[in-house]
């Protein structure tokens, strides 16, 4: 199968898996299929934050004050 670049289907030959043993197919499935919610913070927003605990705190502090300001209960 041609690809549009030129590129053939195959792997390339300096990627050579013949050594590789151990792997488990599907190991991460379940993990996928419940969903993740993960969310790219720019960096200057990272330097700010010891970790992501930190992250979280300051995002529940801005949803109460965000619910007592639109009076919304939810």
């Amino acid at each position: 199968m041609k690809k549009a670049n030129g590129q053939t289907g195959e792997l390339r030959p300096e990627y050579d898996f013949t050594g590789m043993t151990g792997g488990v197919r599907g190991k991460y499935a379940d993990r996928y299929r419940a969903g993740t919610n993960l969310v790219k913070i720019d960096s200057d927003v990272a330097e700010v934050f010891a970790d992501e605990n930190a992250v979280n705190e300051a995002l529940r502090s801005l949803i109460r004050v965000a619910r007592r300001q639109t009076g919304l209960v939810s």
